[in-house]
């Protein structure tokens, strides 16, 4: 996400969590990526950078690559998280791959770092839902994430 007004600029970690959605996807599109490639690309030349003509917020590096490592390690068991926070019917391969990887950086954030508040984690989730959906599918990542937290954090 850009913000082309420095006064309004999301907190850091706001936007780590973004780049890590935006690196998860690009992960999730490409079988040949690995996550220190992309976490080191996004590092070098987009979080903080000047992309095309739009600034992307400076953010938490070292949350930004926790988040991508993190979900990669640990995909399988995330994907079951998800999975089992799904309606009846619904499959994470069911999942177009943006929403996939927002749900992904918000499930490892339940699970894995428990240092940050349960309706914190939801709540950027939604938010960074809104950068690529609409209201509908910002309701879907909050009820998930709210079923994931209640499964990992009970």
């Amino acid at each position: 996400m850009t913000n082309k007004n420095k006064h309004t600029q999301p907190a850091p970690r706001s936007s780590a969590r973004l780049g890590a959605v935006q690196a998860l996807y690009q992960l999730l599109q490409d079988d040949e990526a690995n996550a220190d490639t992309v976490v080191l690309e996004f590092k070098e030349h987009r979080l903080g950078q000047e992309v095309e003509g739009d600034l992307y917020a400076p953010a938490d590096d070292d949350f930004f690559a926790d988040i991508v490592r993190g979900v990669t390690s640990n995909r399988e068991e995330l994907h079951e998280l998800i999975g089992g926070a799904l309606s009846k019917g619904w499959s994470v391969t069911r999942l177009e791959r943006i929403l996939l990887a927002i749900l992904e950086a918000g499930s490892y954030e339940l699970k894995s770092r428990v240092d940050v508040p349960t309706a914190v984690v939801i709540n950027e989730y939604v938010d960074v839902t809104h950068a690529f959906y609409d209201q509908t599918q910002a309701r879907f990542v909050n009820g998930v994430l709210d079923n994931i937290a209640k499964t990992v954090r009970s």
